[in-house]
C-alpha cells in the first residue's frame, strides 16, 4: 500500500465531524471507526430492517457504506478548506450480505488536486470469520467551501 502525506493535520477530526453529519450513517447505525491516511473503515452492525427480500442486507445499504468510506479516505488527504463529492462509482456484489456484521473499508488509489480515484471492499464479519460481499472503485471529487455550499 502506499503512504500518503495528509495535507491537512487535523485531517482526522475533520472527517470525523463531516460523517457525523451524515443523517443517512445515523439513520442506518453506521460508524466510523479507523481514519488515517488514504484510509477508512465504516462498520455496521447487521440488523432484520435492512434488508431486500431473501433477508440479504439490501445492496444500496452495502453501497451506502463502502462509498463514504471511499469518499473519506479521498477527503483525509484534501486540504483544510476542502471536502469530498463522489462523482462515480462501480459496484461488484460477489456474496450474499449475510453476517454479524459489515466491515467497508476505503483506500485511495491516486490523490489528485481535484479528482481522487479510490476503491474499497465490504466484508461480512460472523464467528470470527470474514467474508468479502461487495468491491468498488470510486472517482472522487474535491469540493472547495464555496463549492460544497452550492455557490
Amino acid at each position: 500500500m502506499p503512504t500518503f502525506e495528509p495535507q491537512d493535520p487535523n485531517f482526522e477530526v475533520r472527517v470525523r465531524e463531516s460523517f457525523a453529519r451524515q443523517k443517512v450513517m445515523e439513520t442506518i447505525g453506521a460508524s466510523l471507526t479507523t481514519v488515517s491516511p488514504g484510509e477508512v473503515e465504516v462498520e455496521l452492525p447487521f440488523r432484520d430492517d435492512l434488508t431486500q427480500q431473501h433477508g440479504f442486507l439490501h445492496a444500496a445499504v452495502v453501497t451506502a457504506i463502502v462509498d463514504s468510506a471511499c469518499g473519506y479516505a479521498a477527503m483525509t488527504l484534501m486540504p483544510p478548506d476542502a471536502t469530498v463529492l463522489t462523482i462515480e462509482y462501480k459496484v461488484n456484489f460477489v456474496s450474499p450480505a449475510t453476517g454479524d456484521r459489515m466491515i467497508a473499508s476505503g483506500h485511495v488509489t491516486k490523490p489528485g488536486r481535484t479528482i481522487t480515484v479510490c476503491w474499497g471492499d465490504v466484508v461480512a464479519q460472523s464467528d470470527g470469520q470474514e467474508k468479502l460481499i461487495a468491491t468498488m472503485l470510486g472517482t472522487m471529487m474535491t469540493l472547495r467551501d464555496e463549492q460544497a455550499r452550492g455557490r
